[in-house]
């Protein structure tokens, strides 16, 4: 496999911890995340993210890709490596948010979203 476990694993915890705090997840996180570090192609990123994020929300969208072609053995297991980061991931993240007041994680988001486009725009 041409990504890192850890890398891969990372990315899933970071994601969920993001989730947990400003209830995001993959379109958001995992996608740019897959493109801009991994090397991706879009639809190859958006179809392991929502392998990622199977059930019940990426179901048919999941199936569509699987149809298509668009989805591979290596994506499977990239999106199982990060969907077990993002269940670990979303409990620290949901731990932090609760302790952060509503401006604070309003402003935190704000910047996030920021960054994710500069780098989105400039890529």
């Amino acid at each position: 496999m041409p990504m890192h476990i850890a890398a891969l694993l990372f990315l899933g915890v970071s994601a969920g911890i993001l989730s947990g705090m400003f209830g995001v997840g993959g379109g958001i996180i995992i996608v740019p995340a897959l493109v801009l570090l991994f090397g991706m192609t879009q639809q190859s990123a958006i179809a392991t993210s929502l392998v990622a994020l199977l059930l019940p929300v990426g179901l048919l969208g999941v199936i569509e890709y699987y149809h298509s072609g668009k989805i591979s053995t290596t994506n499977i297991w990239i999106a199982l490596l990060i969907a077990a980061g993002l269940f670990t991931g979303a409990y620290f993240g949901a731990k932090i948010a609760i302790h952060l007041s509503s401006d604070t994680l309003r402003k935190a988001f704000a910047v996030f979203m920021g960054i994710v486009a500069l780098h989105l725009w400039f890529k």
